[in-house]
C-alpha cells in the first residue's frame, strides 16, 4: 500500500498557466500563457508500464504532480499548463483527478502531466 502523503511531499514550487487567445492590436490574436496560481506541488515519476515506456521513446516524461485540494486548482483543465518554477520545465496537463484523502481530511489532486513533447 502506497504511503500517506503530507506537506512534506510538497518540495517543487509551480505555476498553473492557461493558454489565451491575446488581440495584438492589429485585429490579430496570437496565442499567450497566462499565469493563473502558483503554488507548492509533489512529482510521483511513472516508470513503468507500455504507454510510460512508449512515450520515454518519443522523449516525453510521465508523472504525476499533485498539489493541495483548493478552489484556484479545482479550476484547472486538461488545456492548461504547468511551469516548474525550479528547473523552468514545462508540462502538458492530460488528466486531472481528484486524488485521496488524508487522515486530517485534507484531499489532494493530481495532475497526470508529461513533458518533452511540444508545448502548444
Amino acid at each position: 500500500m502506497a504511503r500517506k502523503r503530507s506537506t512534506g511531499d510538497l518540495k517543487r514550487r509551480i505555476v498553473f498557466e492557461q493558454r489565451e487567445e491575446v488581440d495584438r492590436g492589429d485585429g490579430v490574436t496570437v496565442a499567450s500563457w497566462i499565469e493563473r496560481y502558483r503554488c507548492r506541488a509533489g512529482f510521483v515519476h511513472l516508470r513503468g508500464g507500455e504507454t510510460v515506456m512508449a512515450d520515454r521513446l518519443q522523449g516525453e516524461h510521465s508523472q504525476v504532480i499533485f498539489v493541495r485540494d483548493c478552489i484556484e486548482a479545482r479550476d484547472v483543465e486538461t488545456d492548461w499548463r504547468i511551469r516548474d518554477l525550479d528547473t523552468e520545465r514545462l508540462f502538458n496537463i492530460r488528466d486531472v483527478t481528484a486524488g485521496e484523502w488524508t487522515d486530517s481530511d485534507r484531499r489532494w489532486i493530481d495532475f497526470l502531466c508529461q513533458s518533452g513533447g511540444v508545448a502548444g
